[in-house]
Protein backbone atom coordinates (compact mmCIF):
# COMPACT_ATOMS: atom_id res chain seq x y z
CA UNK A 1 0.00 0.00 0.00
CA UNK A 2 1.56 3.70 -0.71
CA UNK A 3 2.38 5.70 2.24
CA UNK A 4 1.30 9.53 2.72
CA UNK A 5 4.92 9.84 2.88
CA UNK A 6 5.21 8.80 -0.95
CA UNK A 7 3.62 12.03 -2.10
CA UNK A 8 6.92 13.60 -3.53
CA UNK A 9 8.24 10.40 -5.26
CA UNK A 10 4.94 10.51 -7.38
CA UNK A 11 6.24 9.85 -11.45
CA UNK A 12 4.48 12.49 -12.67
CA UNK A 13 4.53 12.75 -16.90
CA UNK A 14 3.24 16.55 -17.35
CA UNK A 15 2.03 17.23 -21.47
CA UNK A 16 2.30 13.32 -22.14
CA UNK A 17 2.47 12.58 -25.86
CA UNK A 18 -0.11 9.91 -25.80
CA UNK A 19 1.39 8.68 -29.04
CA UNK A 20 4.57 7.58 -27.46
CA UNK A 21 3.28 6.45 -24.20
CA UNK A 22 -0.75 4.82 -24.64
CA UNK A 23 -1.79 1.49 -25.03
CA UNK A 24 -4.19 -1.47 -23.67
CA UNK A 25 -2.65 -2.98 -21.22
CA UNK A 26 -0.21 -5.76 -22.95
CA UNK A 27 0.87 -9.48 -21.57
CA UNK A 28 -1.30 -11.79 -20.43
CA UNK A 29 -2.08 -10.46 -16.54
CA UNK A 30 -5.20 -10.59 -14.90
CA UNK A 31 -5.83 -7.15 -15.65
CA UNK A 32 -4.38 -7.17 -19.19
CA UNK A 33 -6.14 -6.71 -22.36
CA UNK A 34 -6.04 -9.70 -23.79
CA UNK A 35 -8.06 -11.40 -20.95
CA UNK A 36 -10.28 -7.92 -20.50
CA UNK A 37 -11.77 -7.89 -23.95
CA UNK A 38 -14.07 -10.97 -23.51
CA UNK A 39 -16.88 -8.06 -23.75
CA UNK A 40 -16.15 -6.08 -26.71
CA UNK A 41 -15.31 -9.86 -28.32
CA UNK A 42 -18.95 -10.51 -27.66
CA UNK A 43 -20.20 -7.54 -29.14
CA UNK A 44 -18.38 -7.54 -32.17
CA UNK A 45 -19.33 -10.82 -32.67
CA UNK A 46 -23.24 -9.62 -32.30
CA UNK A 47 -22.27 -6.90 -34.97
CA UNK A 48 -21.06 -9.62 -37.76
CA UNK A 49 -24.18 -9.23 -39.75
CA UNK A 50 -23.35 -5.41 -40.40
CA UNK A 51 -19.46 -5.89 -40.75
CA UNK A 52 -20.42 -8.53 -43.87
CA UNK A 53 -22.94 -6.09 -45.29
CA UNK A 54 -19.62 -4.04 -45.92
CA UNK A 55 -17.84 -6.27 -46.93
CA UNK A 56 -20.66 -7.06 -49.49
CA UNK A 57 -20.07 -3.60 -51.23
CA UNK A 58 -16.16 -3.87 -51.77
CA UNK A 59 -15.64 -3.81 -55.40
CA UNK A 60 -13.56 -7.20 -56.36
CA UNK A 61 -10.29 -6.34 -57.99
CA UNK A 62 -7.94 -8.39 -59.98
CA UNK A 63 -7.35 -11.70 -58.42
CA UNK A 64 -3.64 -11.21 -60.01
CA UNK A 65 -3.50 -8.27 -57.24
CA UNK A 66 -3.47 -9.33 -53.39
CA UNK A 67 -6.50 -7.93 -51.54
CA UNK A 68 -5.19 -5.95 -48.29
CA UNK A 69 -7.14 -5.34 -45.49
CA UNK A 70 -6.06 -3.27 -42.10
CA UNK A 71 -7.48 -3.52 -38.57
CA UNK A 72 -6.50 -0.34 -37.07
CA UNK A 73 -6.18 -0.02 -33.33
CA UNK A 74 -6.01 -3.62 -33.28
CA UNK A 75 -4.61 -3.99 -29.72
CA UNK A 76 -2.72 -7.39 -28.43
CA UNK A 77 -5.70 -9.47 -27.90
CA UNK A 78 -7.28 -12.43 -30.43
CA UNK A 79 -10.03 -10.32 -30.80
CA UNK A 80 -8.44 -8.53 -33.94
CA UNK A 81 -6.93 -11.73 -35.52
CA UNK A 82 -11.06 -13.16 -35.31
CA UNK A 83 -12.10 -9.98 -37.67
CA UNK A 84 -9.23 -9.96 -40.05
CA UNK A 85 -10.02 -13.98 -40.64
CA UNK A 86 -13.65 -13.14 -40.55
CA UNK A 87 -13.40 -10.78 -43.77
CA UNK A 88 -10.93 -12.86 -45.22
CA UNK A 89 -13.27 -16.11 -45.82
CA UNK A 90 -15.85 -13.79 -46.89
CA UNK A 91 -13.82 -11.87 -49.46
CA UNK A 92 -12.75 -15.31 -50.87
CA UNK A 93 -15.94 -16.77 -50.83
CA UNK A 94 -17.25 -13.54 -52.74
CA UNK A 95 -14.16 -14.12 -55.62
CA UNK A 96 -15.27 -18.07 -55.86
CA UNK A 97 -19.09 -17.29 -55.71
CA UNK A 98 -17.97 -14.78 -58.78
CA UNK A 99 -15.92 -17.54 -60.74
CA UNK A 100 -12.65 -16.09 -59.98
CA UNK A 101 -9.59 -17.60 -58.09
CA UNK A 102 -9.32 -16.05 -54.79
CA UNK A 103 -6.50 -13.47 -54.50
CA UNK A 104 -3.01 -13.38 -51.95
CA UNK A 105 -4.12 -11.60 -49.02
CA UNK A 106 -2.66 -9.13 -46.95
CA UNK A 107 -3.54 -8.08 -43.67
CA UNK A 108 -1.95 -5.44 -41.57
CA UNK A 109 -2.31 -5.26 -37.71
CA UNK A 110 -1.73 -1.41 -36.70
CA UNK A 111 -1.60 0.26 -33.21
CA UNK A 112 0.42 3.31 -31.49
CA UNK A 113 4.13 2.03 -31.11
CA UNK A 114 3.46 1.62 -27.37
CA UNK A 115 1.10 -1.37 -28.16
CA UNK A 116 2.57 -4.89 -27.37
CA UNK A 117 2.43 -6.17 -30.85
CA UNK A 118 4.98 -9.56 -29.23
CA UNK A 119 1.57 -11.17 -27.76
CA UNK A 120 -0.68 -10.49 -30.70
CA UNK A 121 1.79 -12.45 -32.67
CA UNK A 122 2.46 -14.88 -30.35
CA UNK A 123 -1.57 -15.74 -30.82
CA UNK A 124 -1.24 -16.01 -35.03
CA UNK A 125 -1.71 -19.54 -36.31
CA UNK A 126 0.93 -20.23 -38.52
CA UNK A 127 0.57 -19.11 -42.29
CA UNK A 128 -0.71 -22.28 -44.31
CA UNK A 129 1.13 -23.82 -46.81
CA UNK A 130 1.37 -21.94 -50.25
CA UNK A 131 0.38 -24.95 -52.39
CA UNK A 132 -2.83 -25.25 -50.24
CA UNK A 133 -6.34 -24.08 -51.82
CA UNK A 134 -8.22 -21.84 -50.42
CA UNK A 135 -10.89 -24.55 -50.71
CA UNK A 136 -8.30 -26.55 -48.47
CA UNK A 137 -7.68 -23.83 -46.17
CA UNK A 138 -11.60 -22.95 -45.28
CA UNK A 139 -12.30 -26.27 -44.44
CA UNK A 140 -8.61 -26.59 -42.06
CA UNK A 141 -7.84 -25.18 -38.58
CA UNK A 142 -5.28 -23.88 -36.78
CA UNK A 143 -3.49 -22.16 -39.68
CA UNK A 144 -4.02 -18.58 -41.59
CA UNK A 145 -4.12 -17.84 -45.32
CA UNK A 146 -3.03 -14.10 -45.08
CA UNK A 147 0.67 -12.42 -44.61
CA UNK A 148 0.32 -11.14 -41.50
CA UNK A 149 2.33 -7.39 -40.36
CA UNK A 150 2.50 -4.42 -37.89
CA UNK A 151 2.03 -1.52 -38.49
CA UNK A 152 2.88 0.94 -35.80
CA UNK A 153 1.67 4.13 -35.92
CA UNK A 154 -1.25 6.98 -35.02
CA UNK A 155 -4.14 6.44 -37.18
CA UNK A 156 -4.95 9.83 -36.88
CA UNK A 157 -2.10 10.18 -39.59
CA UNK A 158 -0.66 8.44 -43.07
CA UNK A 159 0.22 5.00 -42.31
CA UNK A 160 0.18 3.59 -45.47
CA UNK A 161 1.13 3.81 -49.57
CA UNK A 162 -1.47 5.84 -51.64
CA UNK A 163 -3.91 3.63 -53.41
CA UNK A 164 -2.77 0.64 -51.80
CA UNK A 165 -5.79 -0.38 -49.18
CA UNK A 166 -8.56 -2.27 -50.26
CA UNK A 167 -10.60 -2.46 -46.59
CA UNK A 168 -9.84 -0.82 -43.39
CA UNK A 169 -11.54 -1.74 -39.92
CA UNK A 170 -11.64 -0.31 -36.44
CA UNK A 171 -13.66 -1.23 -33.75
CA UNK A 172 -13.49 0.25 -29.99
CA UNK A 173 -10.46 2.94 -31.07
CA UNK A 174 -11.99 5.70 -32.57
CA UNK A 175 -13.36 7.43 -29.34
CA UNK A 176 -9.68 7.48 -28.05
CA UNK A 177 -8.39 11.25 -28.66
CA UNK A 178 -4.68 12.06 -29.86
CA UNK A 179 -4.27 14.53 -26.63
CA UNK A 180 -6.40 15.61 -23.86
CA UNK A 181 -6.91 19.40 -25.22
CA UNK A 182 -4.90 21.52 -23.94
CA UNK A 183 -7.38 23.95 -22.41
CA UNK A 184 -8.75 21.03 -20.24
CA UNK A 185 -5.73 21.06 -17.96
CA UNK A 186 -5.41 24.88 -18.23
CA UNK A 187 -6.29 26.41 -15.03
CA UNK A 188 -6.57 30.05 -16.65
CA UNK A 189 -9.04 28.29 -19.48
CA UNK A 190 -13.14 28.11 -18.46
CA UNK A 191 -12.22 24.24 -20.03
CA UNK A 192 -10.21 23.41 -16.91
CA UNK A 193 -11.66 20.16 -16.18
CA UNK A 194 -11.12 20.79 -11.91
CA UNK A 195 -12.43 18.26 -9.72
CA UNK A 196 -12.86 15.57 -12.59
CA UNK A 197 -10.89 13.24 -14.51
CA UNK A 198 -12.89 12.59 -17.58
CA UNK A 199 -15.45 14.51 -19.29
CA UNK A 200 -18.36 12.85 -17.99
CA UNK A 201 -20.76 15.69 -16.06
CA UNK A 202 -17.70 18.20 -16.46
CA UNK A 203 -19.17 22.39 -18.06
CA UNK A 204 -20.27 22.91 -20.61
CA UNK A 205 -16.52 24.75 -22.51
CA UNK A 206 -14.83 21.44 -21.29
CA UNK A 207 -16.94 19.30 -23.02
CA UNK A 208 -16.57 21.80 -26.39
CA UNK A 209 -12.95 21.29 -25.53
CA UNK A 210 -13.24 17.62 -26.22
CA UNK A 211 -15.51 17.23 -28.99
CA UNK A 212 -13.43 19.77 -30.79
CA UNK A 213 -10.84 17.63 -30.12
CA UNK A 214 -12.75 14.47 -31.61
CA UNK A 215 -13.63 16.71 -34.40
CA UNK A 216 -10.18 17.36 -35.73
CA UNK A 217 -8.99 13.79 -34.79
CA UNK A 218 -11.85 12.11 -36.90
CA UNK A 219 -10.99 14.66 -39.72
CA UNK A 220 -7.48 13.48 -39.50
CA UNK A 221 -7.97 9.82 -39.51
CA UNK A 222 -10.62 10.64 -42.69
CA UNK A 223 -8.41 12.51 -44.60
CA UNK A 224 -4.95 10.15 -43.91
CA UNK A 225 -7.27 7.01 -45.35
CA UNK A 226 -8.91 8.74 -48.33
CA UNK A 227 -5.83 8.83 -49.55
CA UNK A 228 -4.71 5.49 -48.57
CA UNK A 229 -7.54 3.04 -50.08
CA UNK A 230 -8.36 2.03 -53.30
CA UNK A 231 -11.09 3.22 -55.42
CA UNK A 232 -14.13 0.51 -54.49
CA UNK A 233 -12.52 0.15 -50.80
CA UNK A 234 -15.06 0.53 -47.79
CA UNK A 235 -14.10 1.00 -44.02
CA UNK A 236 -16.27 -0.48 -41.27
CA UNK A 237 -15.82 1.49 -38.27
CA UNK A 238 -16.98 0.89 -34.68
CA UNK A 239 -16.29 3.66 -31.49
CA UNK A 240 -17.93 4.37 -28.13
CA UNK A 241 -21.11 6.41 -29.01
CA UNK A 242 -24.04 8.05 -26.79
CA UNK A 243 -27.23 8.84 -26.75
CA UNK A 244 -27.77 11.96 -25.38
CA UNK A 245 -28.04 14.95 -27.43
CA UNK A 246 -25.39 16.15 -24.51
CA UNK A 247 -21.83 15.51 -24.64
CA UNK A 248 -21.04 15.86 -21.01
CA UNK A 249 -23.26 12.71 -20.73
CA UNK A 250 -20.94 10.04 -22.21
CA UNK A 251 -23.01 7.17 -21.03
CA UNK A 252 -21.57 3.77 -20.49
CA UNK A 253 -18.28 5.30 -21.03
CA UNK A 254 -19.17 7.73 -18.04
CA UNK A 255 -20.17 5.46 -16.00
CA UNK A 256 -17.36 3.34 -16.31
CA UNK A 257 -14.89 6.72 -15.56
CA UNK A 258 -16.99 9.06 -13.97
CA UNK A 259 -18.28 7.32 -11.14
CA UNK A 260 -16.20 4.89 -9.43
CA UNK A 261 -13.13 5.57 -11.37
CA UNK A 262 -13.39 9.23 -10.00
CA UNK A 263 -14.40 8.67 -6.48
CA UNK A 264 -11.18 6.71 -6.29
CA UNK A 265 -8.68 9.31 -7.34
CA UNK A 266 -11.01 11.86 -4.73
CA UNK A 267 -10.01 9.08 -2.29
CA UNK A 268 -6.44 9.59 -2.77
CA UNK A 269 -6.70 12.72 -2.53
CA UNK A 270 -8.47 12.99 0.61
CA UNK A 271 -5.84 10.36 2.25
CA UNK A 272 -3.31 12.57 1.02
CA UNK A 273 -1.80 10.01 -0.70
CA UNK A 274 -1.50 12.67 -4.24
CA UNK A 275 -2.63 16.98 -4.71
CA UNK A 276 -5.89 17.37 -5.81
CA UNK A 277 -3.59 19.32 -8.77
CA UNK A 278 -2.12 15.68 -9.67
CA UNK A 279 -5.84 14.88 -10.08
CA UNK A 280 -7.00 17.60 -12.01
CA UNK A 281 -4.11 17.04 -14.63
CA UNK A 282 -4.96 13.77 -15.22
CA UNK A 283 -8.27 13.26 -17.76
CA UNK A 284 -9.03 10.34 -19.41
CA UNK A 285 -8.65 11.02 -23.54
CA UNK A 286 -11.72 9.74 -24.64
CA UNK A 287 -14.44 11.26 -26.40
CA UNK A 288 -18.14 9.12 -27.25
CA UNK A 289 -19.48 10.85 -30.14
CA UNK A 290 -23.71 11.03 -30.62
CA UNK A 291 -24.73 9.64 -34.09
CA UNK A 292 -24.90 13.70 -35.48
CA UNK A 293 -21.15 14.19 -34.08
CA UNK A 294 -19.52 11.16 -36.29
CA UNK A 295 -22.03 12.07 -39.29
CA UNK A 296 -21.08 16.14 -39.37
CA UNK A 297 -17.54 15.21 -39.66
CA UNK A 298 -17.76 12.55 -42.36
CA UNK A 299 -19.98 15.17 -44.43
CA UNK A 300 -17.46 17.76 -43.90
CA UNK A 301 -14.47 15.77 -44.96
CA UNK A 302 -16.54 14.59 -48.23
CA UNK A 303 -13.77 11.86 -49.45
CA UNK A 304 -16.80 9.02 -48.22
CA UNK A 305 -20.49 7.81 -49.06
CA UNK A 306 -22.25 7.14 -45.88
CA UNK A 307 -23.99 3.67 -46.72
CA UNK A 308 -24.59 2.64 -43.14
CA UNK A 309 -24.64 4.71 -39.86
CA UNK A 310 -26.43 3.78 -36.50
CA UNK A 311 -26.15 3.38 -32.73
CA UNK A 312 -26.08 -0.33 -31.60
CA UNK A 313 -26.34 -1.27 -27.87
CA UNK A 314 -23.30 -3.34 -27.14
CA UNK A 315 -24.15 -4.04 -23.30
CA UNK A 316 -21.64 -4.10 -20.72
CA UNK A 317 -18.30 -4.17 -21.01
CA UNK A 318 -17.37 -6.15 -17.82
CA UNK A 319 -16.27 -9.64 -18.16
CA UNK A 320 -18.45 -11.20 -14.95
CA UNK A 321 -18.69 -15.02 -15.00
CA UNK A 322 -20.80 -15.10 -11.66
CA UNK A 323 -23.31 -11.78 -11.28
CA UNK A 324 -24.29 -12.29 -7.87
CA UNK A 325 -20.84 -12.36 -6.88
CA UNK A 326 -20.06 -8.62 -5.76
CA UNK A 327 -16.47 -9.48 -5.42
CA UNK A 328 -15.98 -10.82 -9.01
CA UNK A 329 -17.97 -7.63 -10.12
CA UNK A 330 -16.03 -5.39 -7.95
CA UNK A 331 -12.33 -7.10 -9.49
CA UNK A 332 -14.13 -6.77 -12.90
CA UNK A 333 -14.50 -2.88 -12.99
CA UNK A 334 -11.61 -2.49 -11.90
CA UNK A 335 -9.62 -5.08 -14.17
CA UNK A 336 -11.78 -3.02 -17.18
CA UNK A 337 -10.31 0.14 -16.22
CA UNK A 338 -6.88 -0.97 -15.49
CA UNK A 339 -7.01 -3.24 -19.23
CA UNK A 340 -7.30 0.36 -21.34
CA UNK A 341 -6.19 3.50 -18.84
CA UNK A 342 -3.74 1.58 -16.42
CA UNK A 343 -0.79 2.88 -18.71
CA UNK A 344 -1.88 6.29 -18.65
CA UNK A 345 -2.50 5.72 -15.42
CA UNK A 346 0.86 4.19 -14.17
CA UNK A 347 3.05 6.98 -16.28
CA UNK A 348 0.81 9.76 -14.57
CA UNK A 349 0.87 8.87 -10.48
CA UNK A 350 3.40 5.96 -10.89
CA UNK A 351 2.87 1.85 -10.70
CA UNK A 352 2.76 1.67 -6.39
CA UNK A 353 -0.31 4.53 -6.80
CA UNK A 354 -1.86 3.25 -10.11
CA UNK A 355 -2.10 -0.12 -7.68
CA UNK A 356 -3.81 1.64 -4.83
CA UNK A 357 -6.30 3.51 -7.28
CA UNK A 358 -7.50 0.03 -8.48
CA UNK A 359 -7.87 -1.57 -5.16
CA UNK A 360 -10.55 1.37 -4.23
CA UNK A 361 -12.18 1.38 -7.62
CA UNK A 362 -12.19 -2.28 -6.45
CA UNK A 363 -13.33 -1.68 -3.29
CA UNK A 364 -16.31 0.50 -4.87
CA UNK A 365 -17.39 -1.73 -7.24
CA UNK A 366 -17.55 -4.81 -4.98
CA UNK A 367 -20.13 -2.48 -2.50
CA UNK A 368 -22.12 -1.26 -5.43
CA UNK A 369 -21.78 -4.23 -7.48
CA UNK A 370 -25.73 -4.40 -8.65
CA UNK A 371 -25.77 -1.51 -10.00
CA UNK A 372 -22.35 -1.11 -11.82
CA UNK A 373 -23.79 -4.70 -13.69
CA UNK A 374 -26.70 -2.47 -13.89
CA UNK A 375 -26.19 0.93 -15.35
CA UNK A 376 -22.93 0.54 -16.90
CA UNK A 377 -24.07 -0.85 -20.17
CA UNK A 378 -22.24 1.19 -23.85
CA UNK A 379 -23.90 1.88 -26.83
CA UNK A 380 -21.73 1.79 -30.16
CA UNK A 381 -21.50 4.08 -33.45
CA UNK A 382 -21.25 1.76 -36.77
CA UNK A 383 -20.56 3.05 -39.60
CA UNK A 384 -20.22 1.57 -42.82
CA UNK A 385 -18.53 3.86 -45.23
CA UNK A 386 -17.38 3.62 -49.07
CA UNK A 387 -14.95 5.01 -51.65
CA UNK A 388 -15.68 6.04 -55.24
Amino acid sequence: MARRGDINNIVVVPNMKLERVFSMKGGNGEASYANNSQAQARHARSMLHLLKETLEGVQLTSPQVPFTVVDLGCSCGSNTIFTIETIIKHMSKRYEAAGYEAPEFSAFFSDLPSNDFNTLFQLLPPLADPGVSMEEYLAAKGHRSYFAAAVPGSFHKRLFPSRSINLFHSAFSLHWLSQVPDSVVDKKSTAYNKGRVFIHGANEDTANAYKKQFETDLSGFLRSRAQEMMSGGSMFLVCLGRTSVDPTDQGGAGLLFGTHFQDSWNDLVLEGLITSEQRDSFNIPVYAPSIQDFKEVVEANGSFTIDKLEVFKGGSPLVVNQPDDEREVGRALANSCRSVAGVLVDAHIGEELSKELFLKVEHRGTIHAKEVLEQIQFFHIVASLSFA
